[in-house]
């Protein structure tokens, strides 16, 4: 369990220490990897799903066991995005930079493959009910 909460907590805090600085660098991106951001709506939205995604992160890092089952779809957000960023390199339609850093997704799916499975068998514990018995 204590691997778990490491290893979501890390990605938690990479996670907002890479995304929130995209919120002020629509143009620096636009110009170094033109060509430029014409639709801030999406730009704006995939930050702002991806930040939710680090909240999440950190609420299965505070309970685990608890949020067992989430972690198969953070698995999943971890390698949705690299998948088609390499396919779009391979075919030269992105830039090598942003080829590079999305393959920092996998390795934290990975991570969270093996603590899914570490998590495997641990019992729920009484402060982890859901629900209150009908004894409460």
């Amino acid at each position: 369990m204590k691997f778990a909460r490491l290893v979501f907590g890390i990605a938690a805090v990479y996670g907002f220490v890479s995304l929130v600085p995209l919120y002020f660098m629509m143009g620096t991106i636009g110009r170094d990897a033109p060509p430029a951001i014409t639709h801030a709506e999406f730009y704006y939205g995939f930050i702002g799903l991806g930040l939710l995604w680090q909240v999440l992160f950190l609420i299965i890092a505070a309970r685990p066991i608890r949020y067992r089952p989430i972690m198969l779809v953070a698995i999943l957000e971890k390698f949705i995005y690299t998948m088609p960023v390499i396919l779009l390199y391979c075919a030269g339609r992105v830039d090598q930079r942003i080829f590079a850093s999305s393959l920092v997704d996998p390795v934290f799916g990975i991570l969270f493959i093996i603590a899914y499975l570490r998590t495997r068998g641990v019992a729920f514990a009484p402060a982890d009910r859901v629900w209150p018995s009908a004894n409460q």
